[in-house]
């Protein structure tokens, strides 16, 4: 494996962004993303998701620390970084009386090594639009245009800043196969979104970002994990929650019952244990994990100025 196989596609440190005003957007994060990785940026509106991915595509210069793509200051050395990365950002803005084809015949002409722009357009879903012009395509159409053009260099690096925006529920599921099939063949994908779901199903890992920093990142699992699960019941009348053990710190909410726990299976056992030897019936009984949903609205909801998380590392 050669040295530039083993660097990470995607590396800050230390990474900040303040704005004029003073305003600090991005307040000294550090990541790394392995080559062949899909990664997953979260964050509330004004988290500082954008002003970060801005500084990795080398669209602006950090105030602060350091940012390497593919080996190389994405900002300063640009022309090393630009013909390797795709870049689909939250709005293309391609002129509205073009058509489709012209739209992607354009970008191909500034684009080196430029796949065939029929190809481009299957991949994303618009064989058959292309002599539509852009003004007449829906918002889903044109988020899958803003693909098309982001693939059509055949990128090593893809930033996908919200991708299926607009997208129905079958495109959606669409461009998730994309990204599955890019990863396949090697590409590592940084992309944003405020569809959790779209993030569990996709990141091999992800960061949750607050105030200008990462809070918490990790696989999927692990930063599900850093919630407490969930134990919710009705018990039968007659039957007060001052009766359940002690150690399972229930907490009643009219009729039912609710049990926050890190040891799922282990409370669910002495749960159902004395339900059995005391004859009670445990009506409406649901048990589930924590959800990314649950790990992300804890964070959003957070105002004090929060500590910056664990940095990332290559080594998983």
């Amino acid at each position: 494996m050669t040295a530039e196989a083993q660097t990470p596609a995607i590396e800050a440190t230390d990474l900040s962004r303040t704005y004029a005003g003073g305003f600090e957007a991005v307040r000294g994060i550090s990541l790394s993303v392995p080559r062949g990785e899909i990664f997953a940026l979260l964050g509330t509106n004004g988290a500082g998701k954008t002003s970060t991915v801005e500084l990795l595509e080398g669209l602006a210069a950090p105030t602060g620390g350091t940012a390497r793509v593919l080996g190389h200051d994405p900002y300063r050395e640009r022309t090393a970084v630009r013909p390797r990365i795709g870049v689909m950002l939250q709005e293309g803005g391609f002129p509205s009386d073009l058509t489709v084809a012209e739209t992607v015949r354009m970008w191909a002409g500034v684009t080196s090594g430029a796949r065939p722009a029929a190809e481009a357009l299957g991949a994303v879903g618009l064989t058959g639009r292309e002599k539509v012009r852009i003004k007449q395509l829906s918002g889903g159409e044109r988020r899958r245009l803003d693909l098309a053009c982001a693939l059509l260099g055949r990128p090593e690096v893809l930033f996908l800043d919200e991708p299926t925006t607009g997208l129905d529920a079958e495109g959606r599921r669409d461009t998730w196969e994309l990204v599955r099939a890019l990863r396949a063949q090697g590409t590592t994908v940084l992309l944003t979104t405020h569809y959790l779901e779209e993030a569990e199903a996709l990141a091999d890992r992800l960061a949750i970002m607050h105030q200008g920093r990462i809070v918490l990142s990790g696989t999927p699992a692990e930063v599900t994990a850093a919630q407490p699960a969930r134990i919710r019941f009705a018990l039968p009348d007659g039957v007060p929650a001052a009766r359940l053990p002690l150690a399972l710190k229930a907490a009643a909410d009219g009729d039912r019952i609710e049990i926050r726990t890190h040891a799922l299976q282990d409370d669910l056992t002495g749960l159902l244990d004395w339900a059995r030897d005391h004859g009670v019936r445990l009506e409406g009984l649901d048990a589930r994990s924590a959800s990314l949903e649950e790990a992300f609205l804890d964070i959003a909801s957070r105002t004090e100025d929060v500590p910056a998380g664990p940095k990332e590392s290559v080594n998983r």
